[in-house]
């Protein structure tokens, strides 16, 4: 293993989204993910066309640098494997609600007793310290508790809508991923291991109110909260006389500017544009004027103009144009690998750029119980210990299931 975090062992509990996205970025960083599925595997193998029927494309791309072992946890020597393999483990991310792992016998006690040093990190809805701790959580039912749905319909036409990405999944996967490095980084200072949960709600909570709380942060309040800028209805790509293009008119210059490109002098003395806080009071008015001053010229004229302002501006790529992009055709943000199961697959670079511990992606994604031998080998079990499990039904290996 290379990278930043190599040396690392996280024994991944996690399905479907969440769990899996952080520990994918641990595993291009470096780190050796051991991803226990159980017999019927994780769920988003499903999501999606595969040419294999069990690899869609967001099971690859959140489950890339791993290693997957298929471990039957309903049975007791189901337990008994994975806290073997948490004894070689220095992180366990798990995803159940934590009621869950204590009735499989690994809630955090029985786990540090097996490694007193384990960093045990739960990604779940909701905090349990609260009447919701017991509760389910999906991507969908956390969107709306945090009020997404209800700042779209403010900015829109009154319709709540989820956002149409896994948001709150990604969010908190990207907070559950800064957990486990600050507390490995604990731990080499103290020695000490320790148990954090990460609850979807209460993380997905702070990064809406971090933009919208507003006057609410205040007591009394000095507004009713929301950012005015994100919630104008015109905030959207603007149309041109021939397509859309995304425009960003920000600070005083960039206003002086487009006053001058729209030929709307009238606007100079307008107290509405005198400053950064009177447009933000005034912005829903202000860009439903520019929305319809983008509708005069094309989209090629408007980036010609743009860019001789120096006013920040896109084009709005669709899915497809987007991988196209020439920066990321440059860049080589999309290069194509062989898959065992699927064959040529696009896949993405990792985005940051290091200049001594580069991370790159381990490997593809894991088909089901593709390792679950090495994995129990490097464990301490003997091959006679593996055929029994194998014949017990507690673990399951890729050329059995084949």
């Amino acid at each position: 293993m290379s990278g930043p975090l190599a040396g690392i062992r996280v024994l991944d509990m996690t399905s479907v989204l969440m769990g899996p996205y952080a520990t994918s970025i641990l595993g291009d960083m470096g780190a050796d993910i051991i991803k226990l599925e159980a017999p019927e595997g994780d769920l988003i193998r499903q999501v999606g066309p595969s040419r294999s029927g069990a690899m869609g494309g967001m099971f690859m791309h959140a489950n890339r640098s791993k290693r997957s072992i298929v471990v039957d946890l309903k049975k007791p020597a189901g337990r008994d494997v994975a806290l073997d393999l948490a004894r070689t483990a220095d992180v366990l991310v798990y995803n159940l609600r934590p009621q869950a792992m204590e009735r499989l016998g690994l809630g955090y006690e029985a786990v540090a007793k097996a490694r007193a040093d384990i960093i045990y990190v739960g990604t779940f809805g909701f905090g349990q310290d609260g009447p919701y701790a017991a509760k389910p959580a999906y991507d969908d039912l956390v969107q709306g508790l945090c009020a997404v749905p209800a700042l779209i319909a403010d900015a829109g036409d009154g319709t709540p809508r989820y956002a149409p990405i896994n948001i709150a999944d990604r969010v908190v996967g990207l907070h559950a991923l800064a957990v486990i490095l600050a507390a490995l980084r604990h731990r080499d200072r103290t020695g000490q291991g320790q148990r954090i949960d990460v609850p979807m709600f209460e993380t997905m909570a702070s990064f809406v109110l971090g933009d919208h709380l507003g006057g609410l942060s205040y007591d009394p309040p000095l507004d009713d909260g929301g950012y005015a800028r994100l919630l104008a209805p015109d905030r959207r790509p603007f149309r041109t006389a021939d397509g859309y293009l995304c425009a960003v008119i920000y600070t005083d210059r960039h206003w002086q500017r487009f006053i001058d490109i729209a030929g709307r002098d009238d606007w100079r003395g307008d107290p509405r544009f005198a400053s950064h806080a009177s447009r933000t009071r005034n912005m829903a008015g202000i860009m439903t004027s520019v929305a319809a001053i983008f509708l005069t010229r094309s989209t090629a004229e408007w980036e010609r103009l743009l860019g001789e302002a120096d006013i920040p501006h896109a084009r709005m790529h669709t899915l497809d144009s987007l991988l196209s992009d020439p920066h990321l055709v440059e860049v080589g943000f999309f290069p194509t690998s062989e898959h065992p199961s699927e064959g040529p697959v696009r896949t993405m670079r990792v985005a940051s750029q290091w200049s001594a511990s580069q991370p790159e992606p381990e490997k593809p994604a894991p088909r089901l119980g593709e390792h679950s031998r090495e994995v129990l080998a490097e464990a301490g079990y003997s091959a006679e210990e593996v055929r029994r499990l194998v014949a017990a039904g507690v673990v399951t290996c890729l050329e059995a299931r084949d």
